[in-house]
């Protein structure tokens, strides 16, 4: 019977599955966008071998772990794989394509499956990544969403993508909205590991041929960093800008951080974190503001002090483009006019 076959990254596509063997720690900081987690070891036997292997023995540890091993790809066969169909094609990682994936991937191959295993394992795909994302940004035509904070720039975004526009939503990729306050209530930023290869996936998932809308960030989207050669990119980009009234931005702006109505507490908390730009006198004022829930107040406040500011050193700095941009703008705050904002973009991209 033929045994596995030896794949490359760039042939990711042609699997059913992609299965990472790895501990559920290892899994949890990368893996292959889309891959399941069966590990031959989790986190405890991992450790437990490992151990072994330096107290006592590597066969000591090699044949405990085999029995280890062995256990858990029975369990996932007959638990998580029973289902797959004979025409099921697998492709099987670890973290360098060694034993773990060997041993795997042999045990689905006797049972008749055309097997894959990625050769070079987790640390050949990770490389990959790197190479790309130094690469691939250059490689489109990125047109960049600018305006104010609250002026709805991540609106018009899902407003494109739902139109079938090509979007790359950092923010969303990154699970935050990149200021100060923009932590999601119960979604943690992913390992910067993982938004790379989010970042990595979408771009592979792009025609050079047409566009790629993308929002004007800031080097670091909460605790992590954007790809310095898209950064690059980007500020090379053509530019859109969204304006939008203030009376507009602070609907908006109320809509997205509306879990803080309820997390006063966790509010001053993050205000805190501009006590060195603002000083004690106009965070207190700030935090007042917050807990008697006068809410337009405060945010027209945080916006002409500091977001406002802010943002316009910072686009103004980065984005030579700026000046000829698309102006759009934004008249009502429902999806009919983010809708109509999006066609505007998208005749405008086919008429340029």
């Amino acid at each position: 019977m033929r045994g596995p076959a030896r794949a490359t990254v760039a042939q990711l596509s042609r699997f059913d599955e992609v299965i990472d063997v790895r501990s559920e720690g290892e899994f949890a900081e990368d893996h292959v966008p889309g891959a399941v987690n069966c590990p031959v070891l989790d986190d405890v036997e991992r450790a437990r071998v490992g151990t072994i292997y330096k107290q006592r023995s590597a066969f000591e540890a090699k044949k405990i772990g085999a029995a280890l091993v062995s256990a858990n790809i029975a369990r996932h066969l007959s638990e998580r794989l029973l289902d797959r169909p004979r025409e099921w094609r697998p492709l099987v990682y670890c973290w360098r394509g060694g034993s773990r994936s060997d041993a795997f991937a042999h045990v689905l191959s006797q049972v008749g499956w055309r097997v894959g295993r990625l050769d070079g394992g987790y640390r050949a795909y990770r490389r990959r990544v790197v190479a790309d994302l130094e690469r691939l940004p250059r490689a489109f035509r990125l047109r960049v969403v600018c305006g104010l904070t609250g002026s709805g720039k991540s609106r018009l975004l899902r407003a494109l993508a739902g139109a079938g526009a090509q979007v790359l939503d950092l923010e969303a990729l990154a699970a935050h909205r990149g200021s100060v306050l923009g932590e999601l209530p119960d979604a943690p930023q992913p390992p910067q590991k993982m938004f790379e290869s989010r970042v990595w996936a979408a771009l592979r998932g792009f025609e050079r041929r047409r566009p790629v809308y993308v929002e004007a960030e800031s080097r670091k989207i909460g605790a992590l960093r954007v790809p310095e050669s898209l950064m690059q990119a980007m500020w090379k980009g053509d530019c859109i800008l969204l304006e939008a009234p203030d009376a507009a931005r602070v609907e908006l702006l109320k809509q997205e951080y509306a879990h803080f109505f309820e997390q006063t507490e966790s509010l001053a908390r993050r205000l805190e974190l501009l006590l060195p730009l603002h000083g004690h006198a106009v965070i207190g004022k700030w935090k007042e503001l917050a807990a008697a829930r006068r809410w337009d107040k405060l945010i027209v406040e945080l916006l002409v002090r500091h977001y406002d500011p802010a943002y316009t050193r910072s686009t103004t700095k980065h984005y030579p483009a700026l000046p000829r941009a698309t102006k759009l703008a934004l008249g009502a705050t429902d999806d009919a006019a983010f809708a109509a904002l999006a066609r505007r973009c998208l005749e405008t991209d086919k008429s340029s």
